[in-house]
């Protein structure tokens, strides 16, 4: 069923496009500002007509999304496995941030030093880039076995 304002809408664009006319008929005003007008009003009618399309576009991803709810199913225990899951990813992250923004400038102090401590650096800031990478294997876990 078409809502008022699509039923309008067809009629909003035509008084775009003839408006500007009626006064070049009746003899009113000159034809070059007639023809500014008319532009003015020709790009509003496509503006209308791109409303038309977006709303059109809200409408159609609306009933999808409406659809889309009333399929979903699951259970609490579903939910809290995924809540669980983005947490560990989420906080493994944040530690693991914090663990490289200690390391990583106390590495480049000891690699400009003594340049024989590249690899022991190294060691230290990718521990601290492993917490992340053993959250995220945690966080897959947890997803894959529907905790």
């Amino acid at each position: 069923m078409l809502s008022p304002i699509e039923m309008l809408l067809p009629l909003v664009m035509l008084v775009l496009i003839f408006v500007p006319l009626i006064k070049v008929i009746q003899g009113k005003t000159s034809v070059k500002s007639a023809k500014i007008r008319l532009t003015s009003h020709i790009c509003m009618f496509f503006g209308v007509c791109l409303g038309v399309v977006l709303f059109s576009a809200y409408k159609v991803q609306a009933a999808e999304a409406a659809a889309a709810a009333d399929a979903m199913q699951g259970s609490i225990a579903q939910g809290l496995g995924f809540l669980a899951a983005a947490l560990a990813t989420g906080l493994s992250a944040l530690g693991a941030g914090i663990a490289v923004a200690f390391a990583a400038p106390a590495a480049i102090g000891a690699f400009s030093e003594n340049k024989e401590n590249f690899g022991k650096a190294m060691i230290f800031v990718a521990m601290g880039e492993g917490v992340a990478i053993y959250g995220l294997l945690i966080s897959i876990i947890m997803i894959f076995m529907k905790l």
